[in-house]
């Protein structure tokens, strides 16, 4: 299904009933990486599935920024009646999910960011760097978007007033210091450690984080 948003079309998919959750995929990819969560999930709770803009089905634009996907998704809960829904982001979706957080205090029931960095410089140094090389080579404006952005500042972080679980993998891509500064500074956040998981093995085609999203709903 399509929804108009922010200039563009959003392509979603709508599954299950109960307390909403929406599920937003990380870089390059589509809502396909949440397939084993959303079969987990859907006799428990109405899950929304959008895919970004310049991803899967939506819209593909001639630039992509963090602050147009977080108008997107804001537009896409309102446009579609979706009411204070739990927000599980991976990786970008998870940086979406900060900065709706901290741009529209009302518009989320709580937030699980899942791999989510603040500054490219939250991400360890080897990744960052073969980003790097990539995109002087393919100009690809999706590592653009990771290499040069975000820029969520502390006092944004501090603002952020749902219930907020912060998840990394244990080898994940994410220096651990920037998952630690996220705990700090948003108020009375939680953290949860895969060990062992790297950035996305335990999202992709699995359903490990089933547990955290009941986990979040159960305390809201």
């Amino acid at each position: 299904m399509y929804v108009g948003v922010n200039g563009i079309k959003l392509w979603y998919e709508k599954r299950g009933c109960g307390r909403p959750v929406v599920l937003l995929h990380g870089n390059g990819e589509d809502h396909g990486v949440f397939s084993s969560l959303a079969t987990a999930l859907e006799e428990e709770f109405e899950l929304w599935l959008p895919d970004s803009r310049c991803h899967g089905n939506s819209t593909d634009t001639d630039e992509i920024s963090y602050g147009a996907m977080t108008r997107d998704i804001a537009e896409f809960i309102s446009a579609c009646g979706i009411h204070k829904p739990i927000l599980l982001g991976f990786s970008d979706g998870g940086i979406v999910g900060l900065m709706l957080a901290i741009e529209y205090p009302e518009l989320l029931g709580g937030l699980i960011a899942c791999g989510a960095n603040t500054k490219p410089c939250g991400l360890k140094a080897s990744f960052r760097i073969a980003c790097e090389v990539k995109h002087c080579l393919t100009r690809d404006k999706l590592l653009g978007l990771m290499i040069n952005s975000p820029d969520i500042s502390l006092s944004g972080l501090g603002r952020i007033s749902v219930p907020t679980l912060i998840v990394a993998g244990s080898r994940d891509l994410v220096r651990p210091e920037e998952i630690e500064k996220q705990v700090r500074y948003i108020p009375g956040a939680e953290k949860f450690i895969f060990e062992g998981e790297t950035h996305d093995s335990y999202v992709s085609g699995c359903a490990l984080l089933a547990p955290l999203v009941r986990r979040m709903a159960g305390a809201l």
